[in-house]
């Protein structure tokens, strides 16, 4: 039989210690990250599996996290990674996309409350970056600032994606009819 060691027991408490932070903060969290893998993903499943490969990476990184207060930007920026990942994997290139969906069941979404509107539509259309910067600064509500460090890029990328997606945000609701033409043209 093995006798722990005082250090061994040490390790362990503080383990266990650091093991129940992180659990009590991913309790408090996972909601606000599901949501915002959402966003950006587009579908329940890829969020899920998002959020589940953020957390992985968080607790592996806990014990390095000096300051607790920085853990839900820390979380963003892995977060947003393992998205834009998904695009560089080899099998989703192999994946074919369907406009219609061969079994559609009725599900209603708490993160649009219930409405699938068709500026929501509008939105996931946009390049990944754009989106990603229209979701962390209107769904989100993250400065300019934060949103830079979440993505890893300076504040004037974040603007310009922004800028740049507004725009086409804007032109697709007046070609469909979303909201009017702001130029003050009638449509014939």
């Amino acid at each position: 039989m093995h006798t722990a060691t005082p250090q061994r027991a040490t390790m362990t408490a503080s383990r266990a210690e650091r093991d129940a932070e992180f659990s009590a903060w991913m309790t408090a969290r996972q909601p606000a990250l599901h949501r915002t893998a959402y966003l950006l993903a587009g579908d329940h499943h890829t969020a899920e599996d998002l959020v589940s490969a953020t957390l992985a990476k968080v607790y592996l990184a806990w014990h390095r996290i000096e300051r607790r207060d920085s853990v839900d930007g820390y979380a963003r920026r892995v977060l947003v990674n393992e998205h834009n990942s998904l695009w560089r994997r080899p099998w989703k290139k192999r994946e074919v996309t369907r406009d219609e969906l061969p079994e559609q069941f009725g599900v209603h979404d708490h993160y649009d409350e219930g409405q699938r509107g068709e500026l929501w539509s509008l939105v996931q259309q946009l390049p990944r970056k754009q989106r990603a910067v229209i979701v962390l600064r209107y769904y989100e509500e993250l400065t300019e600032t934060e949103i830079a460090d979440a993505l890893g890029v300076s504040p004037g990328t974040v603007k310009s994606q922004a800028s740049r997606a507004m725009a086409t945000l804007r032109t697709h609701a007046a070609q469909s009819g979303i909201v009017p033409t702001t130029s003050g043209e009638e449509e014939k």
